[in-house]
């Protein structure tokens, strides 16, 4: 089942990478293992630096959102993906963009590499509310500790 979620709706307009209309298309793992979700800590220099996230990340031009989630896990943890059923969709908007994004339930084969530096850790899904997450992610992190 999935779900369209849309929050902080104040409009921003800025030129996307891209090429659309200020909206940056992100895509989002939900890595499942054993009872356990794989998360990744952001670097600190990046966008909401420090808090922790889902692994993925934007989407190039002509790209499928799955494709883009495989390459992603890949380019980021060293592992293959495979994407399976959307779970939800959220609009967000920052100061500085507008996102949305899109988060699959995955599974990878092998273990996951920290290749680009992040900290990555299994937690269990009732634990997630002790981790600082984007704002855009409040609503799925609710449904998925409720399991």
């Amino acid at each position: 089942m999935d779900r369209v979620v849309t929050r902080n709706p104040d409009p921003l307009t800025l030129p996307s990478p891209q090429g659309g209309e200020g909206l940056v298309e992100v895509v989002a793992a939900v890595i499942e293992r054993d009872g356990l979700i794989l998360i990744a800590r952001r670097p600190a220099a990046s966008h909401l630096g420090g808090l922790w996230e889902f692994p993925g990340g934007k989407r190039d031009v002509g790209e499928s959102p799955e494709a883009a989630l495989a390459r992603e896990i890949r380019e980021e943890l060293g592992a293959a993906a495979t994407v399976g059923p959307l779970l939800e969709t959220v609009d967000w908007t920052y100061p500085e963009k507008r996102v949305r994004l899109s988060f699959f339930r995955c599974e990878i084969a092998g273990e996951p590499r920290p290749l680009e530096g992040q900290e990555i850790l299994w937690v269990r899904p009732a634990e997630l509310g002790r981790y600082r997450f984007p704002p855009a992610d409040a609503t799925l992190l609710e449904r998925l500790g409720r399991g």
